[in-house]
């Protein structure tokens, strides 16, 4: 299923209301209630313009983004007792969603954002005070992202430990989670 990208001119929540109604209605049409059909989430994200954009998620994944892969950090999280005395090795990868045109074009950082600061984020949380969840660490890193750096829409954070008490062979055992814009700006 495509999803349309629709530009409002205010935050009017009769627009908004009428806009979610019309795509519900779209999704639906033709087809029983009782059919499973995936209903998209729907954001909002300021553009350069300053105009409000409704969009799919799925459409803010397509997107450019900076890319950090095989991270690897000591860090002292986790249930057992052993864990949080000895510590052991995480893997995080992330994904930052934003425009890169105009970095593209200028060739100049100051129009994107750092790899370095990123990575210094994720250093922070991993080598930082010692959570329980792998899920934790991976929440934590993200809103921090967000928070930082407005230019973003999404970010993608997977934590994995490679040495994890289980039997059998694996290269490691993790979460990976998704956050949105809109999710964060909910929360401030």
């Amino acid at each position: 299923m495509k999803s349309d990208t629709v530009a409002i001119n205010a935050f009017s929540p009769s627009k908004i209301s009428k806009l979610i109604n019309t795509q519900r209605r779209e999704i639906f049409r033709g087809k029983s209630l009782h059919t499973p059909t995936p209903v998209p989430a729907i954001i909002f994200l300021m553009t350069s313009s300053g105009i409000a954009v409704v969009t799919d998620h799925r459409e803010t994944l397509n997107g450019d983004k900076l890319v950090l892969r095989g991270l690897k950090f000591h860090g002292y999280h986790g249930v057992k007792p052993e864990e949080k005395k000895l510590g052991q090795k995480f893997l995080i990868d992330v994904d930052a969603w934003m425009d890169l045109q105009v970095a593209g074009n200028s060739d100049n950082l100051s129009d994107t954002i750092s790899y370095t600061a990123i990575y210094r984020i994720v250093k922070e949380v991993v080598e930082g005070a010692s959570h329980n969840l792998l899920e934790s660490v991976a929440q934590l890193i993200a809103s921090t992202i967000l928070s930082k750096y407005h230019q973003l829409s999404a970010v993608r954070v997977q934590v994995g430990k490679p040495h994890v008490a289980v039997q059998g062979s694996l290269d490691y055992l993790g979460v990976e989670i998704t956050r949105y814009r809109s999710s964060v700006d909910m929360q401030s």
